[in-house]
């Protein structure tokens, strides 16, 4: 399934957006914070025919990567809810968001009536620690990923290879997952380097690290039957996940009607890439 992508006007310039299938019912789903709209791809091809899902490259990424500031999740917000009006009417729309997607697409629904919002590994507030600078934050819990914005790399090759290295993708490799790569690099040989812009992912990392009680709020506000994906393993394929038990089990008791499922034997990227996760994500999207 190849992507068909067009061009929706947002404040400032044009996003980037690429439809997945030709099916007349509709997800919107929104990449994390280093990704871009190929993070998509896997869960999509995985789609039933009558669906197709909406992916977006936000602000600072992918082929929006010259749209300027000011960032923050709430810009990004409008961004999501721009691009959602493009397509449809948002109550005939699944949202969904993966990662730091999973944040903005919260901050979209508020206020808004989608068919459904799903949050996958991510949309709990995750507040910074007294003390903590969220830039160092950002360093420690990225880590590979935010380091290669400032990379570059002999060949696309080379590219690829680096990302071989990951600890999440390490015996977790296959087509879709280079595909989702080789989308992000740019440049000739010798000078290969990530599409993503540092700008934006600092201040989106800050916005996202300080604001959790905008995000709680957020989580409170939305309307729409609302969701929760889980990896039971990290960004780094760590024993732990984004979202662990405790904070799920915290956000159940002030959302009765959140449903919470742990996907197992997955981590915070493989979730999208791996084949019978993505498929259960898939599932899931579209009952």
């Amino acid at each position: 399934m190849n992507p068909v992508f067009s061009d929706v006007e947002v404040p400032g310039g044009a996003l980037r957006v690429a439809r997945f299938g030709t099916g007349p019912r509709l997800i919107v789903a929104v990449h994390g914070i280093t990704a871009s709209l190929m993070a998509w791809n896997a869960v999509a091809r995985r789609l039933p025919a009558e669906w197709s899902l909406v992916a977006m490259d936000l602000r600072g990424r992918g082929h929006s990567a010259g749209l300027p500031g000011p960032y923050g999740l709430r810009r990004q917000a409008e961004d999501v809810n721009l691009v959602a009006r493009s397509v449809g009417a948002e109550s005939d729309l699944v949202l969904t968001g993966h990662s730091m997607g999973a944040y903005v697409a919260v901050l979209a629904a508020a206020g808004h009536d989608y068919a459904r919002v799903v949050m996958i590994d991510g949309g709990l507030p995750l507040p910074l620690l007294p003390g903590l600078d969220p830039d160092e934050t950002l360093n420690t819990t990225l880590g590979p990923a935010l380091a290669r914005l400032s990379q570059t790399f002999p060949s696309t090759g080379a590219y690829v290879d680096f990302f071989k290295a990951h600890p999440a993708f390490a015996g977790n490799w296959n087509d879709e997952v280079e595909e989702y790569v080789l989308y992000d690099a740019v440049g000739p040989e010798g000078e290969v380097r990530s599409r993503v812009r540092q700008e934006p992912i600092r201040q989106d990392g800050r916005w996202l690290l300080t604001e959790g009680e905008a995000v709680a709020a957020a989580l409170h506000a939305v309307k729409s039957p609302l969701s929760l994906l889980r990896a039971p393993r990290g960004l780094l394929d760590q024993p732990v996940g984004m979202i662990p038990d405790e904070l799920a089990a915290a956000w159940r008791e002030q959302l009765p009607a959140l449903e919470d499922d742990l996907v197992e034997d997955c981590n915070h990227y493989t979730i999208l890439f791996q084949d019978r996760c993505a498929s259960l994500v898939a599932r899931h999207l579209t009952r």
